[in-house]
């Protein structure tokens, strides 16, 4: 093994091709990941944390990468984020109204995909499909296209009673799951919450709600073997990775030893080693 780069960590790059081609970026560098399956890596944290913000060393990381301070003032670690129905930017109150303008006051989607079963999800309209791949979905298909990120909130929540909102990441690492036919289930879903898009049609404008008519896309994955059970590797806990790369999926490394999502660990510096 020899030492090839060291940096700090951020989630995987991807592109979508016949397989997904993953990059992993350690500091200002990138490493191709798909020729290394079926071959050693290690992965072994300094030690050292960095804030993806500011750059600052921080004994912990908050909201993937970010030192306290930075979670504290940044809309990107708002709880908005995580719930964007409760977005307060009409009122004033959103902590870089600038930011907003440029990541929440878009269009977004509002979408179903197929990861560990059928998923209901949003994201801004720049984001597909790298979205879906972070979630390790093998089928996604846009189903509406919506002015904010707060109406995409308000329309999921209607769509959540009726379809899981998350990924169970356990299940969508075993294996890819049976083809489902997404378009059906936007035929059934969308009239369910007719009601609740015409509210919103009158509340945000007509413009507020587009309905999409995509084509379906398939995602596979560079993986040679999945794992039957799941164990996670933890640089908190042991800050040695290391083992046979068997494949990636999602923003996990996938280990004859173990896994671990790399976008949970932004910011940690690490030294990477490859044959």
């Amino acid at each position: 093994m020899s030492k090839v780069m060291l940096g700090t960590l951020k989630k995987m790059k991807s592109s979508l091709g016949a397989e997904v081609e993953y990059q992993l970026p350690v500091g200002d560098d990138l490493l191709a990941l798909n020729p290394l399956i079926g071959k050693k890596l290690k992965l072994t944290h300094t030690g050292n944390i960095y804030c993806d913000a500011c750059g600052k060393k921080t004994k912990k990381s908050y909201s993937q990468g970010h030192c306290y301070p930075c979670m504290k003032k940044l809309a990107r670690c708002d709880m908005c984020i995580m719930k964007p129905e409760t977005c307060h930017y009409a009122q004033g109150t959103c902590r870089e109204p600038e930011w907003g303008d440029t990541h929440c006051m878009v269009p977004h989607f509002v979408y179903l995909s197929n990861t560990s079963g059928l998923k209901v999800g949003i994201t801004r309209h720049t984001q597909l499909p790298t979205r879906w791949i972070d979630q390790g979905a093998t089928q996604g298909l846009a189903i509406l296209k919506v002015k904010t990120r707060q109406i995409s909130g308000l329309v999921e929540i209607a769509l959540a009673e009726m379809v899981a909102d998350k990924t169970n990441w356990r299940a969508m690492l075993k294996g890819d799951n049976n083809n489902l036919d997404l378009k059906q289930e936007a035929d059934r879903l969308l009239p369910a919450i007719e009601n609740r898009l015409n509210e919103l049609l009158a509340l945000y404008g007509e413009d507020a709600v587009e309905r999409l008519d995509e084509e379906l896309v398939k995602i596979q994955y560079p993986v040679s073997q999945h794992p039957t059970k799941i164990t996670s590797h933890n640089f908190d806990k042991n800050p040695v990775v290391e083992g046979t790369l068997l494949g990636i999926k999602g923003q996990y490394l996938i280990f004859d030893t173990g896994v671990i999502n790399i976008r949970k660990f932004t910011s940690y510096e690490v030294s990477v080693e490859t044959p």
